[in-house]
């Protein structure tokens, strides 16, 4: 599936699709988001946790960077505020959407979702410090005119998003390894899954090849499908930012159901670690690639939220901070984000 949907991108990159065509897209898509899932999974069961859940959330975003910086090549007016849209809808689909829906299922299925509050607040804490210098501080920076970095703030901003997630990767994988581990009801560290024997080293090296060309259809292919995208939007009269989340969305598949599997088998802190490194991920690497992307590219460069958006980024940070100090979540927490999820929907379709 993997290695189709690279082929079928080939063929359709950059051409008008008729009706079949997409729908034949649509199917070697989700084909590869399954795919995607799976090779992840292999390779995380062959390095283990944390490090399983940084390759998938590392290679999305990597490639998720490289279509926005395409798309911002592309021009247009819509370009200036294409790296802070969909850097602030990775933070709410993963920080809300993908949060609560693990939080729910694992306190359905397990009666409470536990996980190690020392790390998922380490985590938490490297996302809101990111966002706020990112997508916060621009708004009320007077350097230039409008929600804008001048160059030597978007250089600053650049650095310290790399700065702060070399920091946490080096913390998550060497130093405090053992507070993004699964833990059982006990509070007792889960070291070694028992499901199964780890693949060998030549099945993960396969599967990080796949799991790459899977990665890239499902962004390529989410890409050559999103004028029917906003042609349906606009035949059904919503407002455009509905094409960012609709993409993001897809993008964000693959890290979406191995999130849950893991929640489905009371791994909440596997499916944490993955939700929100990606959000780090996503500010962490995404605003450094259009920092650099500026020097040559033409027209603004606009980071600054929105104050319906300010509210929601500071309420998300709020009601996560309150989901991670007891370790443990009922239906309720994952209730809450879910609804926050939503209202950020809402207002993409009805601002």
């Amino acid at each position: 599936m993997p290695v189709l949907a690279v082929v079928l991108l080939v063929f359709t990159w950059g051409r008008d699709l008729p009706g079949a065509v997409v729908a034949l897209v649509t199917v070697v898509l989700a084909g590869s988001v399954l795919a995607a899932v799976h090779h992840a999974e292999v390779i995380a069961h062959r390095v283990g946790e944390p490090f399983g859940s940084l390759v998938l959330a590392i290679a999305v975003t990597i490639i998720e960077v490289a279509l926005i910086v395409t798309l911002m090549a592309d021009g247009g007016d819509k370009s200036s505020t294409l790296a802070r849209d969909t850097v602030f809808a990775a933070v709410m689909i993963t920080c809300n959407g993908i949060v609560g829906l693990c939080l729910l299922v694992a306190s359905l299925r397990h009666g409470t979702a536990v996980f190690n509050p020392e790390g998922t607040g380490a985590a938490l804490a490297t996302v809101a410090t990111l966002a706020t210098l990112s997508l916060v501080l621009p708004t009320f920076t007077t350097s230039k005119p409008g929600p804008e970095f001048s160059s030597v703030q978007l250089t600053f901003a650049a650095l310290s998003s790399l700065i702060l997630y070399g920091l946490f990767v080096a913390t998550q994988t060497v130093r405090h390894r053992d507070y993004f581990l699964p833990i059982t009801r006990q509070g007792e560290v889960i070291t070694a899954e028992d499901h199964a024997r780890p693949p060998s080293a030549r099945t993960a090296r396969i599967s990080l090849g796949l799991l790459g060309l899977a990665l890239v259809g499902v962004v390529g292919l989410a890409k050559g499908v999103s004028p029917t995208i906003e042609s349906g939007v606009a035949a059904a009269g919503l407002h455009q930012a509905v094409v960012g989340v609709i993409i993001a969305l897809l993008v964000l598949l693959p890290e979406t159901i191995a999130a849950l599997r893991s929640a489905r088998r009371d791994r909440v802190q596997t499916s944490l670690n993955l939700a929100l490194g990606s959000a780090m991920a996503s500010i962490g690497l995404t605003i450094p690639a259009v920092a650099l992307a500026s020097v040559w590219l033409s027209g603004p460069l606009v980071l600054g939220l929105s104050p319906t958006h300010m509210l929601l980024l500071a309420l998300t940070v709020v009601v996560s901070s309150l989901t991670v100090v007891p370790g443990r979540a009922t239906p309720l927490q994952g209730g809450v984000h879910l609804v926050i999820f939503a209202a950020y929907l809402e207002l993409a379709i009805n601002p």
